[in-house]
């Protein structure tokens, strides 16, 4: 279940759950599973959404996708991938620039997950290990007792991200595997944090410590474009994008640097997403 900040419930996509199902829940489903999850087939795909034939692709996606394309610049378009990751108009996605707010990074669905003494978090009574999605167990057991934050992003999200905070950060790590689905049907059968493609970098932040972002690929998409390497960063300002597809940002924070809004925080416990977007309040710095 998914839903607003208001509380209000949103209605998923049926027919899209009902083909995952089908393919993460029998035997045949999955063995076209392990074609679709190929990177070689999301590379093949995305050289083909960086041509011009695939702007016969837009109009169609967005009547069915129900996009509200008043919020972004709608022009220039020379693929289906300038399109997926169209710019959204100035002033539609502001910042929240109070030093102890913690941010969004992106529009997304959010779940807040505790992360255990042993740096275990548990997602629908499913266990998944920080150093599983690092590959680093130094690194991971920095961030015993601290947060697991998950944005989950649909194919009608905005798929640019930002930075949360000010600070410098360390260079990009990228860990190679397959591009399942970030649906939370797939959630159920795979450990997609661990399996899929993924990239992070830590965060030197001045308000919530080091920070792990870890930008988690999907289905289809074909690349994890990061702006930056090592380098100095401001607030708002934008770290990366992802190209065609849905796609996760998972963010890991220390013991006692942040307390996640109450609403998220309640939801989460209930196993339900919340919608957040890029640049509002979902916590703040502390416990």
């Amino acid at each position: 279940m998914i839903k607003t900040r208001n509380g209000d419930i949103i209605v998923t996509n049926e027919k899209q759950n009902k083909l995952l199902k089908k393919l993460y829940g029998c035997t045949l489903g999955r063995v076209v599973l392990k074609t679709l999850t190929a990177p070689c087939i999301s590379k093949a795909a995305g050289a083909f959404m960086d041509s011009g034939a695939s702007k016969l692709l837009i109009k169609p996606f967005i009547k069915r996708s129900g996009i509200d394309t008043s919020q972004y610049i709608m022009s220039g378009f020379n693929s289906y991938n300038d399109f997926f990751t169209r710019l959204v108009k100035p002033g539609k996605r502001p910042v929240d620039y109070i030093p102890e707010h913690l941010i969004s990074p992106c529009d997304s669905k959010l779940t807040a997950h505790k992360i255990s003494k042993n740096s275990i978090f548990r997602i629908k009574g499913s266990r998944y290990r920080v150093s599983d999605l690092l590959q680093n167990d130094f690194l991971a057991k920095r961030f015993c007792g601290g947060y697991c934050l998950i944005f989950r992003l649909e194919v009608d999200d905005y798929h640019r991200y930002c930075y949360i905070d000010n600070g410098t950060k360390t260079e990009n790590t990228f860990i190679a595997g397959e591009l399942h689905t970030v649906n939370p049907i797939a959630l159920e059968r795979y450990n997609i944090y661990k399996r899929n493609c993924r990239e992070y970098t830590v965060l030197h932040t001045e308000n919530f410590g080091d920070v792990v972002q870890i930008e988690v690929g999907a289905m289809m998409v074909g690349r994890i474009v990061n702006n930056h390497g090592e380098a100095r960063f401001s607030r708002g300002e934008e770290k990366g994008r992802f190209e065609f597809g849905g796609s996760t940002i998972v963010m890991l924070f220390g013991k006692d640097s942040i307390s996640i809004d109450r609403d998220i925080l309640c939801n989460s416990a209930e196993g339900i997403e919340t919608v957040v977007k890029l640049g509002e309040k979902i916590g703040k710095a502390g416990e």
